[in-house]
Parts: structure tokens; C-alpha cells; sequence
């Protein structure tokens, strides 16, 4: 049982007490045993975006990264981020990744325990073409994390929530909570568990994550620097190693959305409250982590 199910009060306060009371899967054995993560997006107008999750990812533990990204860059990403295994998607004429292309994924997919979409994808179409495609592609245990474009779409395709239903992770901005919800978002402590109930999927939006039928979380930490670009591929990209780890969503939602944030706020004090860049965020990530072991 999560602490969320526990009785009383409306959210639950994110400390470091409370994580350190639910700990993550300690690491251990080959980089297979310590989970393997496959990320998909990156098309030719915005490759940083995968390489930005990919390596939050790895800097939280997961031990094996594949990043499929359009082909006419997949050569850079490459040596961008020697860690990483490479698939090259097919693109339009117009250079987004190709949504029906995602099958030359499939042998990665197929093996991942979490798989990231989004995350520099950039046509909406193709996407939902790519995230109809995914369902038969992932094997029956893998956590599903959609992010930015995936996200965009995941009203149209209410059949891909369901088929993911229970290992399936939205990391939403508040125009993405929005969209999911078809209104606008007020309250969020009162929105985001709805969202999760209709999706069936754990939801960390801003300060909030929430998982169907249980009580919400909040975190407090975290600055308005944290809103730049990139920053949101950091939080996709640690909350989906956390899963390929072995965190179950909430936890992985949880965990990361509070590392996340209290990158930000060493970032903050460290160069000031705004003009951080989202990847000095990811160099912050494994000391916290070091520091949230239980005493």
C-alpha cells in the first residue's frame, strides 16, 4: 500500500520523511536488471528534448537507454549521448517523425519495462498515428509515460488509455491538464485526481500527482525557474527512469516530480530564481537521490 491510501486530510505533503518511507527499488545487478527505458521523439526541429529525458533517465538509475528519434538526426543524437542506443524513425516530407514508423522500434519496445512518448515530437497527426500504433508494440508489464504532443492527443484516443490502463504515467503542463480535460483547469488538487480516474493513470501536473482512488500529493519545493524550456523533458525523463527501476506509477510519479523540483531550488540558489537551464537540472538529480536514502 502507498502512503496516498492512507486515511485522512484532503493531499499529501511530499517531504523527504514521507519518501524516505517509501523507498525506491534499491539498484542492483547489470544495467538489464536496473531497467531498460526506451524514449521516443525527438524529431528534427527539437532533438534536445529526447536527449534531455533520455539522460534525466539514466541520471536516476535506469540502467539502459534507447532513444528512437527521427532518422535525419539520429547520427548526432548518437554522439550528443554516447550512453544511448539509437533508432532512426521514418519522417514526412515536412521532417516529423513519422507516427506509423514506430514500428521500427518494435524489438526495443518489446523488451522495454518503461517507455517515454513525446518528448520532441512535434505534428500532431503523426503522433496519434504513432500512439494508436503503441499498445501492441510494449510488452503487458511496461509502464507507459506520455508526455508534451502524446498528450495533446490522448483525447482522440481513448482506446489507448484503457489498453494502458494502470501502468500509464501523464506528466501534463497546465495547457497539456487542459486539454486532457477539455475545459479549463482551476483547482488542481480537485482536477488532476479526476483526470486520473478518467484515464486510469497516475497524473503529475505542476505541483500535484495523483493516481485513481487515492489522495492526491502535493510538493512544495520548486520555483518559477523551473518553467523554462526543457524543463518539462527533465521531469518526463526522471519520472519515467524511476520506473524502469521498478517504482510502481505513483511512486515513480512522485519520487520525480519531488526531484524535479528540488533540482530547481538548488539551481535557484545556487545561479538565481530564473535563467537556470533545464539541463543543469540533470547533474543535481543523483545527489538528491544519495540524500533520500533511508537513515
Amino acid at each position: 500500500m502507498s502512503p496516498s491510501t492512507e486515511a485522512g486530510g484532503r493531499v499529501r505533503e511530499v517531504t523527504p520523511q514521507a519518501l524516505r518511507e517509501w523507498p525506491l527499488p534499491i539498484p542492483s545487478g547489470s544495467k538489464y536488471s536496473r531497467g531498460q527505458i526506451v524514449v521516443v521523439g525527438g524529431a528534427p526541429r527539437s532533438p534536445g528534448a529526447a536527449l534531455l529525458a533520455g539522460e534525466a533517465a539514466l541520471r536516476v538509475g535506469a540502467g539502459r537507454l534507447t532513444l528512437a528519434v527521427g532518422a535525419s538526426i539520429a547520427g548526432q543524437i548518437a554522439v550528443a549521448l554516447p550512453e544511448c542506443g539509437v533508432v532512426s524513425l521514418e519522417e514526412t516530407d515536412a521532417r516529423h517523425v513519422r507516427g506509423a514508423g514506430i514500428r521500427a522500434a518494435a524489438d526495443d519496445l518489446g523488451h522495454a519495462d518503461t517507455i517515454l512518448v513525446g518528448p520532441g515530437l512535434d505534428d500532431l497527426d503523426e503522433t496519434l498515428a504513432l500512439l494508436l500504433a503503441l499498445p501492441e508494440l510494449v510488452r503487458s508489464g511496461a509502464t507507459v509515460v506520455l508526455d508534451a504532443f502524446a498528450l495533446g492527443v490522448l483525447s482522440e484516443a481513448p482506446e489507448v488509455a484503457r489498453a494502458l490502463a494502470g501502468r500509464l504515467i501523464l506528466t501534463p503542463n497546465l495547457s497539456e491538464a487542459e486539454r486532457l480535460a477539455g475545459h479549463p483547469v482551476g483547482d488542481l488538487v480537485e482536477e488532476i485526481p479526476s483526470l486520473a480516474r478518467l484515464y486510469g493513470a497516475v497524473i503529475s501536473c505542476h505541483n500535484v500527482i495523483a493516481a485513481p482512488g487515492a489522495r492526491p500529493w502535493s510538493v512544495s519545493t520548486g520555483t518559477v525557474g523551473l518553467a523554462t524550456s526543457g524543463s518539462g523533458d527533465v521531469l518526463a525523463g526522471a519520472v519515467a527512469g524511476l520506473a524502469a527501476r521498478g517504482a510502481i506509477p505513483e511512486q515513480a510519479a512522485v519520487w520525480g516530480t519531488y526531484l524535479h523540483a528540488t533540482a530547481g531550488d538548488l539551481l535557484a540558489t545556487r545561479i538565481g530564481p530564473v535563467g537556470f537551464l533545464a539541463r543543469e537540472l540533470l547533474a543535481e538529480l543523483p545527489a538528491i537521490l544519495d540524500r533520500m536514502r533511508p537513515e
